[in-house]
């Protein structure tokens, strides 16, 4: 083989395989682009029929990964690459890889889980997983929480679904625990009475269920007085936070003395 039949070999390789990787990162391109739109369709289309967010970012990452794995197949096929064999190598080292990352195998389960039970959505205030926070986002492998004090937490979520979900967003309303200690020469039931007038004057308190102010225990120091307002999850804090200065206005009010520890004395 001479030099020139070489070189003429070298050339139109060199411009084929030019001209392939050419088309290969323009189908690249264009592919990104148009996953990319069908992922804006979808997200729209969902929008528009109401599709709740968690179930709608769900399907627009599996849709993503799906669409960006046949780009890649394809653009292999293109190559001559058979993409049978390379399916065949994916699953292999799928396998492989799920053998060591089964906890992630076991987060996107549960992930596929909760989106069939839902317990809860975005936007919600939930306890998850020994977090306590509203619900960011709902991902394939864990959940985003944004805690009280503005913090992000990713719970991973097969922990979420093997554990205790709380969702206090699920009912209108929810209760706020607080107490009153009283003296011992204090009435319990003028206490009540006057503890009850002074909810209904706090803002966002919940007509129904009423309140609930009830004598809950007694001990040495005198009457403890159970104050149980309801109100929306939005407004929670606010009415625990008033119900707090309720108390301590009204026992102001009314004179009652600060509760103290009574001691008994013997004398042998």
């Amino acid at each position: 083989m001479d030099m020139e039949s070489v070189r003429h070999f070298l050339t139109t390789t060199a411009t084929e395989l030019g001209i392939k990787i050419l088309a290969a990162i323009a189908f690249w391109v264009i592919g990104r682009w148009l996953i990319g739109r069908v992922i804006a369709l979808m997200g729209a289309a969902m929008n528009r029929n109401h599709l709740d967010p968690t179930l709608a970012k769900y399907l627009g990452s599996i849709v993503a990964i799906t669409l960006n794995i046949a780009l890649v197949l394809g653009i292999l096929g293109y190559f001559g690459v058979q993409t049978t064999s390379f399916a065949a190598l994916l699953a292999g080292a799928g396998v492989a890889i799920g053998a060591a990352w089964s906890g992630m195998l076991g987060n996107f389960a549960a992930g596929a889980f909760m989106l069939i039970l839902r317990p809860f959505k975005v936007g919600d205030f939930v306890e998850v997983g020994g977090v306590v926070g509203t619900v960011h986002e709902l991902g394939l492998f864990g959940t985003t929480i944004i805690t009280p004090d503005n913090v992000i937490a990713l719970v991973g979520n097969s922990k979420i679904f093997s554990d205790t979900v709380r969702n206090f967003s699920a009912l209108p309303v929810r209760r706020v625990d607080r107490t009153a200690q009283l003296a011992g020469s204090v009435d319990p039931i003028d206490a009540i009475a006057r503890l009850k007038a002074a909810l209904g004057k706090i803002p966002n308190v919940a007509a129904s269920p009423a309140p609930d102010v009830s004598l809950l225990d007694m001990n040495l120091v005198g009457p403890v007085i159970a104050v149980r307002p309801y109100t929306s999850n939005a407004n929670y804090w606010q009415v625990y936070f008033d119900t707090n200065e309720a108390i301590v206005r009204t026992a102001r009010e009314a004179g009652w003395p600060a509760p103290t520890p009574s001691q008994i004395v013997r004398q042998g």
